[in-house]
């Protein structure tokens, strides 16, 4: 196969932790969004699998499943068009990591800038999960045979191993059946930092609730978390150039940027000479008019969690569709008996 034969097909997922925050919205959910009304088939998921490669509640894993659903849902991500479904429901997704865990190499997954950060000078008490798990997430996208996959940058490397696995695998076996997938990384606020601490990603699991906008938060809450968002005292520059070495300032015209579909110097040419003390306010105000009718709908969702189960359901019959096919020849190309039509 070429590219070119290949369905134009997007697929993501995000792992249902809990605390879904303003990062995963930016950096995720509202591309996930805009590519569901261009030409692109959109297999969204909440790959759960991924979540217990460092213990769950078993109780708190499917209220942050269910609550991931919702969200993906008020973010604006329409079931019946979108395929959107959790991982486990699908097992061609851990049927194909297997393979791919035998064509991945060790030094490979070592590489893995996220394995050495999480699993850190006690990498002999991580779990296997955690150290294999990037041959799952090159099985998520590829058991579609995805060919757009929308990441914040840094989850770039995993992609890059995602088309090492998917090259290696039609050189070993002499065929041109998985794509070669490339990364959408775009928009103004891939990356959103944290309100506190410009140098840091924004993250549930910072102490500080004030240095995140939580996608549960109501309108109140948010308005507060931006007016007391750390800041530098000089006003805002006119061009980017002047938010070199201002990490606080960057990341509100970011966040500014990508809540009004702007670029950072567009919002630039607007408030260039602003005080913080002005600009907070007009950030606050965009804030709640985009996302407090998200945790509205959020909150209104999580009353009915029968009906997402359903969804979610539906969402896995339509995945399986899809994704059992393809199993089943890469099965056939192994040369493992009882594919069908092989040889």
């Amino acid at each position: 196969m070429t590219d070119s034969q290949f369905t134009p097909r997007v697929f993501s997922g995000i792992q249902p932790s809990g605390g879904l925050t303003l990062g995963n919205y930016l950096g995720a959910m509202k591309r996930f969004v805009d590519m569901q009304s261009a030409d692109f088939e959109t297999i969204y998921c909440m790959v759960d699998l991924h979540a217990i490669t460092t213990w769950q509640n078993p109780a708190d894993l499917r209220h942050n499943t269910r609550e991931l659903c919702a969200g993906f849902i008020a973010a604006g991500i329409d079931p019946e068009q979108s395929v959107l479904f959790n991982q486990s429901q699908v097992p061609e997704h851990a049927q194909l990591a297997w393979i791919f865990n035998c064509v991945a190499r060790m030094g490979w997954m070592q590489r893995m800038t996220q394995w050495k950060d999480k699993a850190g000078k006690n990498q002999q008490n991580a779990s296997l999960g955690l150290f294999a798990y990037p041959a799952l997430m090159a099985a998520d996208i590829l058991t579609y045979h995805a060919t757009h996959v929308p990441v914040g940058d840094d989850q770039k490397q995993h992609l890059e191993l995602t088309r090492d696995i998917a090259i290696k695998f039609n050189h070993d076996f002499g065929v041109d059946f998985f794509p070669v997938i490339e990364p959408v990384i775009e928009g103004a606020a891939t990356r959103v930092m944290s309100l506190r601490d410009g140098s840091k990603k924004m993250s549930k699991s910072d102490p500080s609730d004030m240095s995140r906008i939580n996608m549960t938060d109501d309108a109140d809450t948010i308005a507060k978390k931006i007016r007391k968002a750390k800041t530098d005292p000089d006003a805002l520059p006119s061009e980017i150039d002047g938010l070199d070495d201002r990490p606080e300032a960057r990341n509100l015209v970011n966040v500014y940027a990508a809540l009004c579909e702007q670029t950072p110097q567009q919002v630039l040419a607007e408030v260039g000479g602003k005080q913080f003390g002005e600009f907070k306010p007009m950030l606050a105000e965009l804030a709640v008019t985009k996302l407090a009718p998200i945790s509205s709908e959020m909150a209104r969702l999580m009353n009915d969690q029968a009906e997402i189960d359903r969804i979610l359901a539906r969402g896995a019959d339509r995945a399986r569709a899809i994704a059992a096919p393809i199993v089943q020849q890469t099965y056939e190309i192994v040369g493992m008996v009882g594919a069908k039509n092989g040889a």
